[in-house]
C-alpha cells in the first residue's frame, strides 16, 4: 500500500495551501490552470507539510490557518464544537439546531475549523454570514439545518474569511515573479531567522484561539459585531452606505465650520462607523483599505500649501 501524498501549493497573490489532489482541489474547485500555481513540495509526511504550510503563509504574509493541516482531519460524525455536534458527510455539514437559532450558536463558536471532502472550512464572522445566507432546513426535522460542503469550501477558499489580521498589502502587491522568488528562497536558502520579508505584518494572534480566548477585539471588530447583530450586512446596500457617508461628512464639516468641537468629534466617529460597514459590504475589511492607502503614501514626498499637503 502506497503512502498518501500531500502537495504544498502556492497561488501567487492568493494563498498557500495543502491538498492530496491538485487537479480536484486547485484546478476544478478553485479554477486555476497548470502554470497559474506552483507546487512547492510533495511529501507523504503530513506533519512536515503541515508545519511548512504555516511557516510559508507567515513568510509571504498570507492568511495563516488557525490549525495545522494535519489537525483538520476528524472522523465523520465526530466533530464537536463545545457542546454543538456537527455532522459532516461527503455532501453536507449539518448543524443540530433550527435556523432561527443557528446564528447565535455559531457566534459562540468563532474560530473553530473542520475538514470536508471539498476542503477546510470554519466559523468566522464572515463565514457566519455566508452560512446564514445559504443554510437549508433538513427535510426530516425543523430542528436541524445544513449547508453544502462544496459551495462552502469554495467560498471559504476564495474570500478573506478572517479579515485583515493575517493580511499584508506589501507582500500581496509583489508581482508573481517576486513572490515565486520568495518561495524559492524559502525552500533553498533562507531557513534561518529571516523568513519574513521586510515590511511583513507580524502581528501575533496566538493569544486568540478557540482554546485560549481573550479580549483583544479592536474598535473595528466591535463596530462589525454591532452591525452584524443588527442585520446590516445581511440587508445593507453599498450605495445606501455611500450616501450615508456623504451625509455624515457633511454634518462633520458643518460642525467644524461652526466651531462645534463636540459635534465634530462625534461626526468623525460616525464617518468611521459608516466607512467600516461600507468596506465590509464590499468584502474588503477597513483594515485592508487602510493598509492599502498607507502603502501608497508611506514614501510620498511633498510640501504643505495653504494648510494642505501637496505631493510632488
Amino acid at each position: 500500500m502506497t503512502d498518501k501524498m500531500y502537495y504544498l501549493y502556492h497561488i501567487p497573490g492568493k494563498k498557500i495551501g495543502v491538498t492530496t489532489d491538485l487537479e480536484e482541489r486547485v484546478e476544478r474547485q478553485q479554477g486555476y490552470y497548470p502554470g497559474e500555481y506552483q507546487v512547492i513540495m510533495s511529501t507523504s509526511d503530513i506533519d512536515l507539510v503541515s508545519e511548512r504550510e504555516i511557516s510559508l503563509q507567515k513568510a509571504l504574509g498570507y492568511r495563516v490557518d488557525r490549525k495545522l493541516y494535519k489537525d483538520l482531519y476528524k472522523p465523520v460524525n465526530q466533530i464537536r464544537i463545545n457542546n454543538m455536534r456537527i455532522n459532516v458527510t461527503e455532501m453536507t455539514t449539518t448543524f443540530p439546531c433550527p435556523v432561527n437559532k443557528l446564528k447565535g450558536q455559531l457566534m459562540d463558536k468563532i474560530g473553530m475549523q473542520w475538514e470536508t471532502d471539498s476542503g477546510p472550512v470554519g466559523i468566522t464572522k464572515k463565514s457566519i454570514k455566508w452560512i446564514i445566507d445559504n443554510v437549508k432546513v433538513s427535510q426530516y426535522t425543523q430542528d436541524r439545518c445544513y449547508v453544502y460542503n462544496k459551495a462552502f469550501a469554495r467560498w471559504f477558499d476564495n474570500h478573506d474569511v478572517y479579515g485583515s489580521e493575517n493580511f499584508n498589502w506589501n507582500i500581496n502587491k509583489l508581482d508573481n515573479a517576486k513572490q515565486m522568488n520568495l518561495v524559492d528562497q524559502y525552500n533553498g536558502k533562507t531557513r534561518s531567522g529571516a523568513l519574513s520579508p521586510s515590511g511583513t505584518n507580524e502581528k501575533s494572534f496566538e493569544c486568540c484561539d478557540e482554546n485560549n480566548p481573550c479580549d483583544c477585539m479592536s474598535q473595528f471588530d466591535l463596530i462589525r459585531e454591532w452591525a452584524l447583530e443588527r442585520g446590516l450586512y445581511d440587508k445593507g446596500d453599498v450605495k445606501t452606505q455611500a450616501l450615508k457617508l456623504v451625509e455624515e461628512v457633511g454634518e462633520t464639516c458643518r460642525a467644524i465650520l461652526k466651531g462645534n468641537h463636540e459635534d465634530a468629534v462625534d461626526g468623525i466617529g460616525d464617518c468611521v462607523v459608516v466607512l467600516t460597514n461600507l468596506a465590509e459590504l464590499m468584502d474588503h475589511p477597513i483594515e485592508d483599505c487602510i493598509d492599502a492607502a498607507y502603502y501608497e503614501i508611506q514614501n510620498r514626498t511633498g510640501k504643505m500649501v495653504n494648510g494642505t499637503f501637496k505631493k510632488d
